[in-house]
């Protein structure tokens, strides 16, 4: 591995814990809404204290949630802070969710928007080479960047080892792309239908791409092939796991703190539900307990912490649930979840008169968001308030189980060995 790559993946797994980062725009964020609440004449003054490069600075190193708070501060600071000149140096929030439907022609991408404003790109990728693959699937999102999988098969072969394909990451926004080699064949043809993308701007430009092997659906990790885009290459490596564990079918992968997280099932004594991460160069494993370990959760990245949410059982009634419970990776390099908040889904119920399931969690606050059994709508849910803040409506014919990518804009031009404009 080059010497440069060494340093990047150092960067990625020495970052400051980044629930402290929270912390510390959350403390930034109060400590400045007391001194102009305590001298209110003070408002109007404090923006002309400073120049727009130095707020923009300042700005720049706290949370998106804190960013869109100060848009209240003054109008000199909302127009600051909402000028699209300043979008590629200011942290961006959710703006939506990737998700697709199908017919008996192939997937058909859609979005779905938090503002209820048109999407911020197409979600048929028009710039991609046009006729180049019989269909897309989306597979992973991280950090502005999206993860595709092109195959030549009409419909997905969920057994990758037998299809055509090629992995291909790109920015939306700028309409930039790479298509990435074929990943590695082992000689036993292995099972291999889980990828995630792993990408942090405050680190690099570059980015990683995981793919898991197993030797069938349903048996242990068995290899994890790596592409690097700083090398352009893949590597190959068998997991070295000492523990067992079998990957959910189609899990959600999720990048964060230097680490890709996932879900599986831990094969010991008792089988239960496990969170498994990774770092970067396939050397360290970690395994999580989950609560309720016979029940699935969804997990996500939320203020730059590890999250899970999962619905818990009826102490009297095993087969009702009673609440939704989210918790969160105690700290960066810790295997125990805290749990944050529990919400009622009697209250869930009586509020939106429809039942439904966690699809995803908010990048920036406690909120979760649920799809809705009909598979028609997705309702965000506000844990710390207890209360139901929009509900977006979805496309039809959408499989009521399928997974919700979530979709934070990345302005930057930049994008390692992107082939297309």
């Amino acid at each position: 591995m080059e010497e440069a790559e060494k340093g990047e993946i150092f960067k990625m797994n020495t970052k400051p814990s980044s629930m402290k980062e929270a912390e510390k725009g959350e403390v930034f964020e109060r400590n400045t809404r007391l001194r102009l609440d305590n001298h209110p004449e003070a408002t109007a003054e404090a923006p002309s204290l400073f120049t727009d490069d130095i707020i923009l600075e300042i700005l720049s190193r706290l949370p998106a949630r804190s960013v869109h708070r100060f848009k209240c501060i003054s109008v000199s600071w909302r127009n600051l802070i909402a000028d699209p000149a300043n979008r590629k140096k200011l942290p961006q929030t959710l703006a939506g969710f990737l998700y697709f439907t199908t017919d008996n022609i192939g997937h058909h991408h859609q979005f779905a928007s938090i503002s209820g404003r048109a999407p911020p790109f197409d979600p048929s990728l028009p710039y991609l080479q046009p006729n180049k693959y019989k269909d897309m699937t989306q597979v992973d999102a991280c950090n502005g960047l999206l993860l595709y999988r092109g195959s030549n098969n009409k419909l997905v072969a969920w057994n990758w080892a037998k299809d055509d394909f090629h992995f291909v990451v790109c920015n939306p926004v700028t309409g930039r792309w790479v298509e990435l080699p074929p990943s590695p064949q082992s000689p036993e043809n292995r099972f291999s239908c889980i990828a995630g993308l792993a990408f942090d701007p405050a680190v690099s430009s570059h980015f990683y791409v995981l793919q898991f092997e197993q030797t069938f659906q349903g048996s242990y990790i068995t290899a994890v092939n790596i592409y690097s885009s700083r090398t352009r290459a893949w590597t190959r490596r068998d997991s070295g796991m000492v523990e067992k564990v079998v990957l959910f079918y189609l899990t959600r992968c999720v990048f964060v703190g230097g680490m890709m997280y996932l879900m599986g099932i831990h094969k010991g004594i008792n089988e239960e539900n496990v969170l498994v991460g990774v770092d970067m160069e396939v050397k360290v494993w970690k395994i999580i307990r989950v609560p309720y370990s016979s029940g699935v959760g969804t997990l996500g990245s939320s203020q730059g912490c590890l999250h899970f949410a999962i619905a818990s059982q009826d102490q009297l009634n095993k087969e009702l649930v009673s609440e939704i419970e989210l918790w969160c990776l105690k700290d960066r390099d810790s295997k125990e979840l805290v749990q944050k908040h529990t919400a009622s889904i009697d209250k869930l119920m009586s509020t939106t008169e429809l039942g439904y399931r966690v699809a995803e969690i908010h990048p920036d606050c406690d909120t979760i968001f649920q799809g809705s059994y009909g598979g028609d709508t997705l309702a965000a849910y506000d844990m710390r308030h207890q209360k139901v803040c929009c509900i977006l409506n979805l496309e039809t014919n959408i499989t009521q189980w399928h997974r919700f990518l979530p979709y934070v804009p990345l302005c930057s031009e930049s994008l390692a060995d992107a082939d297309g404009q």
